[in-house]
């Protein structure tokens, strides 16, 4: 388990070596006993349990690599910071448990924390209430959702994670595979309307196994979730032992498509290590919104038959009229959804034109038909009039239209419909308002990322 040193074949150090040597070099004085324990933990995920001169845990933490992230406590900026700082100061020893995927020692750290509770991880939370995993069990089709405020019956219970961020991360991982539902809408099973309800983009990703349209039978739907469950208790071995054996059944049955769909499972959760990446699955977490007041504040401000579901949002991103790209965002219940986003190289204007550079992004977002690409309730463009009627003469012709085309003017957050010709003006305090403004800076910070991504190719040519 401890790090050995090698050489490459032209005698060089090897590269786990080079990063011993400048760890080494960058630990601050008097932790060096600590940092050397570090230093020989494996390049692999798990969990760090941070010990003082006692043996009492007062830190557990997960990592994606525990070598790294254990060995960046001992640089001058953590020890410096008023956060970690003190925590650091007490740490004597340190022990690890690997796990097999990044995924896997969330689960984990959030077991420990539970059962040992730290001093430490109760303190660095900034006085805000741990984020739990909450699963519904009451429901015919259980939801499954993050909160800081769980309820005390009717619900299963898991957690307290450290990170709102991670969880929602591995909750989008974990849906890959049994195909959960993280909406919050009231789905009975002996309730026909939901027959003619249209799903959202998770169901056409293969995200969500869309119980709002019948997709799935309820005894399937539960199935699923029960077999999530067994995998946040711990009991991956287990579950995967008993979808082989059912597995088995299932093709001496001749029931080959829930064969392959539990093969399909088994290798998913088998191979967590390669697609449990939480980092590339974050959604950024919302302290300032609350998304079902926003959605339900929009539906009373636009007059719509039911709160939006899906809302999308576009920005265009340019310096001096060079390499203009465009942003296309995708929120879920007011949350954003990172699968949804994508990202458009403007192809067809020249120079500076905001309006053909909206109308071209929004031809090419509708080009494709409902059954490609659900359409989204509320299309939010960044701007004003003129923008929003360039976006408006690009919908004629398209193959599918979203059911509300709006703008957001940025000075003075007037918001623009087609139908009329003033401004709606909201108070700054209004949650519908605050919705459509994360929507808006969430697409703008899209833009200008992808932006700076072209800037930097066609500047460095890498």
């Amino acid at each position: 388990m401890t790090s050995q040193s090698e050489t490459t074949p032209d005698g060089n150090v090897a590269d786990d070596e080079l990063f011993d040597i400048a760890e080494a070099a960058d630990v601050v004085h008097g932790f060096e006993a600590a940092a050397a324990v570090a230093r020989k933990l494996p390049h692999k995920p798990g969990v760090y349990l941070m010990k003082d001169k006692s043996e009492r845990v007062i830190y557990i933490g997960k990592a994606k690599d525990l070598r790294k992230r254990v060995s960046s406590y001992f640089k001058q900026a953590a020890i410096d910071d008023a956060r970690t700082g003190p925590m650091v100061r007490e740490i004597d020893n340190i022990d690890f448990i690997e796990a097999e995927s990044e995924v896997d020692a969330l689960l984990m750290e959030a077991r420990l924390i539970k059962d040992i509770q730290p001093k430490f991880n109760r303190d660095l939370k900034d006085g805000k209430s741990f984020p739990y995993l909450q699963i519904r069990t009451h429901e015919d089709f259980p939801r499954v959702e993050v909160t800081r405020t769980p309820k005390d019956h009717s619900v299963k219970l898991f957690g307290p994670f450290p990170s709102a961020d991670s969880l929602r991360g591995a909750i989008l991982v974990l849906q890959k595979i049994f195909k959960f539902r993280t909406c919050s809408l009231d789905i009975k099973e002996d309730d026909e309307c939901w027959q003619w309800f249209r799903p959202c983009l998770l169901h056409a990703i293969h995200q969500c196994s869309g119980a709002c349209n019948k997709r799935i039978a309820m005894t399937e739907y539960r199935g699923n979730i029960n077999k999530l469950i067994r995998f946040l208790d711990g009991k991956k071995k287990r579950l995967i032992d008993d979808m082989l054996a059912e597995m088995k059944q299932a093709a001496a049955e001749r029931q080959y498509e829930l064969a392959a769909e539990l093969r399909d499972q088994i290798t998913n959760l088998q191979t967590l290590d390669k697609r449990g990446e939480i980092d590339t699955h974050v959604q950024p977490e919302v302290f300032m919104i609350d998304p079902r007041r926003g959605v339900v504040g929009l539906q009373r401000i636009f007059h719509l038959e039911k709160p939006p579901r899906i809302i999308e949002g576009v920005d265009i991103a340019h310096l001096s009229g060079n390499n203009t790209v465009a942003s296309l965002v995708h929120f879920i219940d007011g949350l954003p959804f990172k699968p949804g986003y994508r990202r458009y190289k403007i192809e067809n204007v020249k120079g500076i034109d905001d309006f053909a550079s909206i109308a071209e992004t929004i031809s090419r977002r509708f080009a494709h038909s409902p059954e490609e690409r659900t359409p989204p309730d509320i299309m939010l463009i960044d701007g004003g009039k003129g923008q929003l009627h360039a976006a408006q003469a690009a919908l004629k012709n398209a193959a599918s239209k979203p059911g509300l085309l709006i703008s957001l003017a940025k000075q003075d957050e007037e918001i623009y419909t087609i139908d009329s010709p003033a401004p709606i003006k909201l108070t700054r305090h209004s949650f519908a308002l605050r919705l459509l403004q994360y929507v808006r800076d969430e697409s703008h910070r899209f833009a200008q990322h992808y932006h700076h991504i072209l800037r930097k190719k066609s500047t460095f040519g890498k």
